[in-house]
């Protein structure tokens, strides 16, 4: 409540002041020192003013009761829903252009009709004796001192609104989690705003002259007017379109580097932590630069996040492999392989990372497998081997309860389903062919080799060309055709390298 009647006050305060720099100053000066007319004229168009601006006033104050209706109905309200308060929210950010439309639609209109129908009723009675056209001239006058409180009215709203629409922001937060931020959303374009104000200020000067000028030619002969207004019209011009090229080149000087950090910003927001050029020499400069400051930032916390979230990976792996001695780097050798035969396959940086990773939770399920199965030297029984089955869906449902669920969820799929076989034959889901997930079909290949070639209690591990002809025969069967045939080609072609041996970059 005492938030609304201060924003009340402000607003009023707001339009006096743009009422007497505009319509006093400026049309009192025009008045008193262009047009001279007798006393009794003079004191019949006070009372012209002063019924019309009655009328004005009486439409203004409905109209401007009208605008406040929602923010008035939500500030006094001791607990405003949350569509109340975003449609207030909405309202006091539309009461700058609000304003502008006010004064030029109740309080312009509203004045200039009544007044110009009395006062034509008042020439054709003979209690007025100016010219007629002084009511054309008295017209555009009124436009532009409504142009000039308009502009005035509008930069000083745009601060009056400032503390109202920070506490609707703050109880919606507060009070639903929800912030009125609409995503920056613009209400008013800055492009706009300083083309119309620069121009404004600009022509404002000439044709507040231009209307002095004309009343006050009236004193001399015709010849000399059109004389003067031959080559005033010139001047009028040229400072016209001098004004217009001028807001032109402001606006767009200043609009060129918002638009340049918009674009920079949404890169940002898409996860492309990219800096900007810094091309100017004003305060855009320290702008852009704190700008680039920031992405700066944000790349070194990313790289250790990046690295973090590596290590995190790794160890996992470690830990896994840590229970049982002859499996030792299982994950991380599966991992090595896995990211060979994805290079191969062409796949991207960002995919070739999502694959390393996924390779290296892929055994993270036999956490949960009790020592006596992971660690039997014997062989298992069925009811052991089916424990030892439902280590992928144990994987998946670890992954899952890891925060953010998003973060986790592209390396679910290859966990779930690196027990697959291209024929259907696999577990958990039985999938087939290119029903089984790309990562899960890579990592059955890596995986598979390296099982093959280790060492296990109750036996040995094969030579690479033994493991390498298992793969060619299981093409199609149990692994797929195409990746399967590219491991082999590759490792054939590469005899130097050893099972369990680091394999260089291709």
């Amino acid at each position: 409540m005492q938030l609304y009647r201060a924003f009340l006050k402000q607003l009023i305060r707001n339009y006096v002041i743009g009422l007497l720099v505009a319509v006093l100053v400026v049309g009192g000066v025009l008045l008193t020192t262009t047009i001279h007319i007798s006393h009794i004229e003079g004191m019949r168009l006070m009372g012209i003013f002063t019924v019309s601006a009655i009328i004005m006033a009486a439409a203004e104050i409905l109209v401007f009761r009208r605008h406040l209706r929602s923010i008035r109905e939500t500030l006094k309200a001791p607990s405003p829903d949350l569509q109340s308060l975003e449609a207030a929210y909405l309202q006091a950010q539309r009461m700058p252009r609000l304003a502008v439309f006010r004064i030029y639609g109740p309080h312009l209109l509203v004045l200039c009709l009544p007044a110009v129908t009395i006062t034509i009723w008042m020439l054709t009675q003979g209690l007025l004796t100016i010219p007629p056209y002084y009511i054309w001239l008295a017209s555009l006058g009124a436009v532009l001192i409504a142009s000039c409180h308009a502009m005035i009215e509008f930069f000083l709203t745009v601060g009056a609104i400032r503390p109202v629409v920070k506490e609707l922001r703050r109880q919606a937060l507060s009070r639903f989690g929800v912030d009125f931020s609409f995503e920056g959303h613009v209400f008013t374009s800055i492009r706009i705003k300083f083309l119309l104000s620069t121009m404004l200020i600009g022509t404002f000067p000439l044709f507040l002259f231009s209307l002095a000028a004309q009343i006050r030619l009236e004193e001399f002969d015709t010849m000399m007017t059109q004389e003067y207004w031959g080559w005033a019209g010139v001047i009028l011009l040229i400072g016209v379109l001098f004004a217009y090229v001028g807001a032109l080149l402001l606006t767009q000087d200043v609009n060129r580097p918002i638009r340049q950090l918009y674009r920079a910003m949404n890169e940002v927001k898409e996860g492309n932590l990219i800096q900007t050029s810094n091309l100017y020499s004003d305060e855009f400069s320290n702008l852009i630069a704190g700008f680039n400051m920031m992405v700066r930032g944000l790349q070194v916390r990313e790289e250790r996040n990046g690295k973090l979230l590596d290590s995190y990976f790794a160890a996992l792996a470690a830990a896994l492999d840590a229970r049982d001695p002859y499996t030792a780097g299982h994950s991380l050798r599966v991992a090595e392989y896995s990211v060979l035969l994805g290079t191969l396959a062409g796949l991207n940086e960002e995919e070739i990372d999502l694959l390393h990773k996924t390779a290296l939770l892929h055994d993270i399920g036999k956490i949960g497998l009790r020592d006596h199965i992971l660690l039997k030297e014997g062989r298992l029984t069925e009811e052991e081997f089916s424990q030892v089955k439902s280590h992928p869906e144990q994987g998946e449902n670890i992954l899952r309860q890891i925060e953010p669920a998003d973060a986790m969820a592209p390396y679910l799929q290859g966990v779930r389903s690196h027990h697959e076989r291209y024929d259907g034959q696999g577990y958990p889901d039985g999938l087939k062919g290119s029903e089984i997930p790309l990562y899960g079909r890579i990592i059955a290949v890596a995986d598979a080799y390296d099982a093959m070639t280790s060492d296990r209690p109750y036996r040995s591990g094969m030579r690479s060309s033994e493991a390498l002809n298992i793969l060619e025969q299981g093409r199609g069967t149990q692994w797929d055709p195409h990746f399967a045939g590219m491991f082999v080609k590759y490792m054939r072609s590469n005899k130097s390298i050893r099972p369990g041996s680091p394999i260089s970059p291709l």
